[in-house]
C-alpha cells in the first residue's frame, strides 16, 4: 500500500465514497479511509438502506395480513419470521457494500480501514487493531476530505443503554417485537421505525416536544401523514416534554410534561430519535485548528469546501444543508470536479427530502407557510390520490399532490407529495424547478395512463383551477 496520494478521503459513506470515486475517475490517486470493516458508512451499514429494507419487509407483512383480501386474496394463518426478515436486511446491506468495494477497485481507490486523525495539513494517522495489537501507519495527500457524516442525537433526560433506550441503530436489529414501542421524536427517523414495527405488531407511541409532526414538512402535508399514520395504529402525544426515565423490571417508565401536567408513559423500549450531529469525535480538528461552529458542531468550509486549513475539506453532514445521504454525494461529486479545477454548481434549495412510512412523503423547495411568510402572491394546486385511476387500482388511495407556484410568473416554488411512491414522484418537480419551470410547464407535459404521476400533472392545473378529473 503506498503511503502518498492526491487525496486522502475520512468517511466511506454516501459523500466520502462518491467524492472517492469521481476523483479517480478524473485521474487522482485516493485512499479511502473508514473505521468500519465494510464500506457504505452509516447510509448503508446502518441507515438509510437497513432501515427501508425493513420498512419494504414489515409493508409486505401488512399487506398480506391486512390488505390483500380486498384484492380477492384470501392467506390464512399468516405469520412473522423476525429473524428471517433480519437476516433478508442483512444480506441487502451486504450486497451494497460489497458493491462499493467493486466499485473501489474498479477505480483503483485504495481503502484503508481503521480510526483516522489529522495531523496536519496533508497528513493522516490511521490506528487499526491486528490480531490484538494495535497499530499505526502515517498516510499524506495533497488533500484531504472530512466526509464521516453524523451520529444519533441524544438528551439528557434519556441517556442511551443500547438495549431499553436506544438510538436508530439499535431499533433497526431488535430480536423480537416490542410489546410497547415509545419513539421520542416525530421526525422521519422516529416515523419509519415506528412504522416498522407498529406493523409488525408493537404498539406505538410517538412523543414529540412540537405540536406537530415533521416540523420541517409543510403543514398540510403533515397533518395529513399524521391522521394517516393515526388509522394505521400510531398513537401521537405531541406539545409534549420528556423528563426523565427509569427501567424497571424490564419496563421502562418515562416521564414527561403536557400542557402544564405530568404524564408518564411505559413500554419496553424507548427510541430516542431527535435528531443527528455532525460526527468529529477524534478526528483532530482541534488539535490543527480546524475551525468548528460551537453550537451546531458542523465544519465552516468556502464555496469550494475547503475549510480554514489549507488542504483540508469537508462535506456532507459535517457541513450546513440538508443531512441527507444525496446531499452527501453532491457535495462529493461537486467537490473532486472543483478540486480538480471543473467548475460544478449544487443547488441546495432543491435538495428533495422523503420520509418513507406509508404512503410517503416528498418534498422540494419552500413549503406554504415559507411562501406565505415573504408576503408574495402565490397559487396553489392540489389533487387527491383518491381521484387517482391508478391509486384506485393499487388500492393506495390516501394523500395529494400539492404545488405551489409563485402568482406573477407561475413558477414552482414548492412541490409536496403525500402519496404512494411519492419518493420515485418527486423527481419530476426537482428537474421542473432545476429548470425554472412553470406549474404551466407540467401540465402542459404528456403523462402515461394510468399512473400515479398523473396526480402531479392534475395539480399543476390546478394551479390555474383547470383539473380535469377532480
Amino acid at each position: 500500500m503506498p503511503e502518498r496520494y492526491d487525496l486522502i478521503v475520512i468517511g466511506a459513506g454516501p459523500g466520502g465514497y462518491v467524492a472517492a470515486i469521481r476523483a479517480a475517475q478524473l485521474g487522482l490517486s485516493v485512499a479511502c479511509v473508514d473505521k468500519r470493516n465494510a464500506l457504505g458508512g452509516t447510509c448503508l451499514n446502518i441507515g438509510c438502506i437497513p432501515s427501508k429494507a425493513l420498512l419494504d419487509s414489515s409493508e409486505q407483512y401488512a399487506l398480506a395480513k391486512h390488505r390483500l383480501d380486498r384484492h380477492g386474496i384470501k392467506l390464512e394463518g399468516v405469520s412473522l419470521d423476525l429473524a428471517a426478515m433480519q437476516a433478508r436486511k442483512e444480506k441487502v446491506v451486504k450486497s451494497l457494500t460489497d458493491g462499493v468495494a467493486y466499485l473501489f477497485k474498479k477505480n483503483k481507490i485504495t481503502p484503508v480501514f481503521g480510526t483516522a486523525r489529522l495531523l496536519g495539513a496533508g497528513k493522516v494517522a490511521v490506528k487499526k487493531t491486528e490480531d490484538g495489537v494495535s497499530k499505526e501507519m502515517v498516510l499524506t495527500a495533497g488533500a484531504v476530505l472530512l466526509a464521516t457524516g453524523s451520529e444519533p442525537t441524544g438528551i439528557p433526560a434519556l441517556a442511551y443503554d443500547g438495549t431499553s433506550l436506544v438510538s436508530s441503530t439499535e431499533a433497526l436489529a431488535f430480536e423480537k417485537v416490542p410489546q410497547h414501542l415509545i419513539v421520542v421524536g416525530a421526525g422521519y427517523i422516529g416515523l419509519e421505525l415506528g412504522s416498522v414495527w407498529s406493523r409488525l405488531g408493537a404498539k406505538v407511541t410517538v412523543v414529540e416536544f412540537l405540536p406537530r409532526i415533521l416540523p420541517l414538512a409543510d403543514a398540510e402535508i403533515a397533518e395529513q401523514l399524521q391522521r394517516v399514520l393515526a388509522k394505521q395504529g400510531l398513537v401521537f402525544q405531541l406539545d409534549t416534554k420528556v423528563t426523565g426515565a427509569s427501567t424497571h423490571g424490564g419496563q421502562v417508565i418515562v416521564n414527561a410534561t403536557s400542557k402544564g401536567k405530568d404524564v408518564l408513559f411505559q413500554g419496553d423500549k424507548v427510541l430516542v430519535a431527535v435528531g443527528r450531529r455532525p460526527y468529529t469525535t477524534g478526528l483532530g480538528l482541534q488539535e490543527i485548528g480546524v475551525k468548528v461552529d460551537e453550537r451546531s458542531g458542523r465544519v465552516s468550509v468556502n464555496d469550494d469546501f475547503q475549510t480554514n486549513v489549507p488542504g483540508v475539506y469537508a462535506i456532507g453532514d459535517l457541513i450546513e444543508g440538508p443531512m441527507l445521504a444525496h446531499k452527501a454525494q453532491d457535495d462529493g461529486v461537486a467537490f473532486a470536479e472543483r478540486l480538480t479545477g471543473k467548475k460544478t454548481l449544487v443547488s441546495y434549495d432543491l435538495v428533495p427530502s422523503v420520509v418513507y412510512t406509508w404512503p410517503e412523503v416528498a418534498s422540494v423547495g419552500l413549503t406554504e407557510e415559507q411562501v406565505k411568510a415573504t408576503g408574495r402572491e402565490y397559487s396553489v394546486g392540489k389533487f387527491p390520490f383518491a381521484a387517482n385511476g391508478r391509486a384506485r387500482c393499487m388500492d393506495d388511495t390516501d394523500g395529494l399532490v400539492k404545488i405551489i407556484a409563485d402568482g406573477p410568473t407561475d413558477r414552482v416554488l414548492g412541490a409536496h407529495i403525500l402519496g404512494p411512491r411519492a419518493s420515485d414522484m418527486i423527481a419530476e418537480l426537482v428537474a421542473v424547478m432545476e429548470f425554472s419551470g412553470s406549474a404551466e410547464d407540467i401540465a402542459r407535459t404528456s403523462h402515461a395512463h394510468p399512473t400515479l404521476s398523473e396526480a402531479v400533472r392534475e395539480a399543476a392545473l390546478a394551479v390555474d383551477k383547470r383539473a380535469i378529473h377532480i
